[in-house]
């Protein structure tokens, strides 16, 4: 019963910043953040958000979590950039998703007033922020984790880059 009053009850989000990359148009952009080494950005933090920064300049990444604001409609299969075969969507990165949510780590220059300046961004220029969060290594990272059916084409992200296939 729970279940299904949750399926239906809508989930506002209400963006607190807008992400600015060199990436005006999602064809030859990088696919992963790996493939955006050294690429500049800044994150534009709204004013009303401001005090919610302090003591973020200690830190040297972030995850920031954003909406595919122009995204069209998912499928449950499609065919990622990093394989020819067609995998389940939940087992992918695809843009395409019921809930248009996309997730980078990025790392962090600079804090200047609610500018946030950024490295290895592989997001498109204005896209909504909906959160950030620190990058702590000793929660976030797991060495012995597995990639599943990227294990053998993990390492091609670096040279990937976007097509047409999620327009």
């Amino acid at each position: 019963m729970q279940d299904e009053k949750n399926r239906r009850a809508p989930i506002p989000y209400v963006p607190i910043g807008t992400i600015h990359t060199p990436f005006t148009d999602i064809t030859g952009m990088p696919i992963q953040p790996t493939g955006a080494r050294g690429i500049r950005g800044s994150v534009a933090i709204f004013p009303e958000y401001a005090e919610g920064l302090k003591d973020l300049a200690g830190f040297s990444h972030l995850f920031l979590i954003y909406a595919f604001h122009l995204s069209p409609p998912y499928q449950l299969t499609v065919v990622p950039f990093l394989d020819t075969t067609p995998r389940g969507l939940f087992a992918t990165r695809a843009p395409r998703r019921p809930n248009p949510i996309g997730l980078s780590v990025v790392r962090l220059i600079q804090v200047r007033g609610t500018t946030l300046v950024v490295e290895d961004a592989d997001i498109l220029d204005g896209t909504p922020l909906l959160d950030l969060k620190p990058y702590v290594p000793a929660f976030d990272s797991y060495p012995d984790a597995s990639s599943g059916w990227l294990v053998q084409n993990a390492q091609s992200a670096r040279s990937v880059r976007s097509d047409e296939r999620f327009r």
